[in-house]
């Protein structure tokens, strides 16, 4: 009977405005997803959180949302040519061991701590990789631009040279992103990050996009397509294992998934049009911007869990509002940015036909 109760109460009220937030949730996540090759759930978990879901629920039922729509995404950016089917299942049965591991994480601390426990330990987690990736990512972009190495030209990093040198026999694999043969001695590693950290807050892409890009030496166009195949293989596994403890929120997944449905189709196509420190100035930035939202909700669980001096009632819900608002910011911020760089490439690329024509 006390299962059940806690199961009821992992769902929250769905009505008309929710159902429209979550809807515009799924569609600039399915945006961002489609366009950066990152599940999008970066966008998609403190979303979900922001509105009173339960941090592990968030997670759970991102995870199910997640799997059908990286296969439409994959299939779609397949067919422009930027799949690397091998890479992708190599890394992801390694990041399959990882989601099981990370869910069984996950299920001890919310066992043991409770909703507020699970909404730290996702809220941290959050915190601390969205510094650093979304630190890196921006770094980059913006030294790309300002280099002047906006052509779509990508220099391959140092690391990612002398993995590529390092030959152990019977270990070694040929991936046609790279155009290199690499020993999977590195690459189960890199799955295994990417699996533990999809079951800890949802997005799998952090680790597998940026290290296929600087440790692999894959592009970042077919990084971010790959990574859709390794998020179809974790989505499925982890959705199922979190289902079965009855974590999975089949609504809130349906409607997201409902939106991004639309936005995933719109953002793929986009990767044709925008150059590839573009896709890097759309990560790093709404990965900035969704990093304050959460880092406010932080100490609103530590007070809940007696970590820190009590919070009092009208702060945490003002902590909350603020936390919701900025949410809101970089979703709009997110839509903008891809949306904007489609719109210029595609004017662009019309004006270079029409010169074509003319000449």
């Amino acid at each position: 009977m006390h299962d059940a109760a806690q199961t009821v109460s992992n769902f929250i009220d769905l009505n008309t405005m929710n159902i429209t937030y979550l809807f515009l949730v799924g569609f600039v996540g399915g945006l961002v997803s489609g366009f950066i090759g990152s599940g999008g759930a970066f966008v998609l978990t403190p979303a979900m959180m922001s509105m009173g879901v339960p941090g592990l629920v968030a997670v759970a039922s991102n995870m199910c949302h997640k799997f059908p729509k990286a296969l439409i995404g994959s299939i779609k950016r397949a067919k422009y040519g930027q799949v690397d089917v091998k890479l992708g299942i190599v890394l992801g049965i390694s990041a399959e061991a990882g989601v099981l591991y990370g869910a069984h994480i996950q299920e001890s601390i919310k066992r043991i701590y409770g909703d507020a426990g699970s909404n730290l330990y996702v809220s941290t987690a959050f915190v601390v990789i969205l510094a650093v990736v979304g630190g890196i990512v921006l770094k980059d972009a913006i030294s790309s631009y300002r280099s002047g190495n906006t052509s779509g030209e990508e220099k391959v990093t140092p690391l990612a040279r002398w993995v590529q040198s390092i030959n152990i026999p019977g270990t070694m694999v040929y991936f046609k992103s790279i155009n290199a043969k690499v020993s999977v001695l590195f690459t189960i590693p890199l799955g295994f990050a990417t699996g533990m950290l999809a079951a800890t807050i949802a997005v799998g892409g952090f680790v597998g996009v940026p290290s296929m890009i600087y440790v692999l030496g894959a592009p970042s166009l077919m990084a971010s397509a790959t990574e859709l195949v390794i998020a179809f293989v974790m989505g499925m596994g982890g959705a199922f294992k979190y289902a079965m403890h009855g974590l999975v929120d089949i609504r809130l997944a349906m409607i997201i998934l409902g939106g991004s449905l639309f936005g995933i189709q719109l953002g793929a196509m986009g990767t044709t049009y925008v150059k590839p420190f573009m896709i890097k100035m759309v990560m790093g930035s709404i990965m900035v911007t969704v990093l304050f939202s959460r880092a406010l909700m932080v100490p609103v669980y530590m007070s809940q869990l007696g970590m820190i001096t009590k919070i009092t009632e009208e702060t945490a819900k003002l902590m909350k509002t603020v936390s919701f608002g900025i949410m809101i910011f970089a979703l709009a911020l997110g839509a903008a940015i891809v949306l904007g760089a489609m719109w210029q490439g595609k004017k662009a690329e019309q004006k270079s036909l029409a010169e074509l024509a003319h000449s």
